[in-house]
């Protein structure tokens, strides 16, 4: 009975081993000078390899604590964008900016067409059209959290821009304007 054990675990092993020698390795490329980023954000993007021209994409932002890289680990966006050929553009929160790593969704300055993290996340999509030939009538925002909540602006104060989205446990535009309206009374 042991010998079988030990031959089973050796075989996952080895199993476990060759997943990860031929899982191909994805890399996100930072992006800068994407505009005049007033929200001082961080660009990440995914092209897969021969991406058609015209393919759509998507914009996917991350949840508090998270960055771009980690949200793509944990949500796989980038074996999604291979399959299905899409571009993939990942904003990135700077801790300067929130402690917590979080979009500032709630802050006014940063909710506004024209302002703050929107109009740099707006920036970052007009790059990636540009640099890679989307078509900009299928370009598809989502997130998570405070990325949900992010993706809520991004679908008000463009919804020219934005062909749909998702919002995943985030808030609805607008419903606070302040940080310290979050906090309980």
């Amino acid at each position: 009975m042991s010998l079988l054990v030990r031959s089973c675990r050796s075989s996952i092993l080895l199993l476990v081993a060759l997943y990860v020698l031929c899982t191909p390795a994805f890399a996100q490329t930072e992006v800068t000078g994407f505009g005049t980023n007033p929200g001082n954000l961080r660009m990440f993007k995914y092209v897969p390899a021969g991406l058609p021209a015209n393919a759509p994409m998507v914009v996917a932002l991350h949840g508090c604590a998270q960055s771009a890289a980690s949200y793509d680990a944990e949500t796989g966006w980038q074996l999604l964008a291979n399959r299905w050929q899409f571009a993939l553009l990942l904003p990135q929160q700077q801790s300067a900016n929130n402690s917590s790593s979080c979009f500032n969704w709630f802050e006014v300055v940063d909710t506004t067409r024209g302002q703050g993290e929107a109009l740099s996340i707006k920036q970052m999509v007009d790059r990636m059209i540009g640099d890679h030939t989307i078509n900009s009538s299928e370009v598809f925002v989502t997130g998570l959290s405070a990325g949900g909540a992010m993706t809520a602006v991004m679908l008000a104060t463009y919804p020219d821009v934005f062909a749909g989205g998702a919002i995943i446990a985030g808030l609805p535009y607008r419903c606070a304007n302040t940080q310290s309206a979050l906090s309980p009374a």
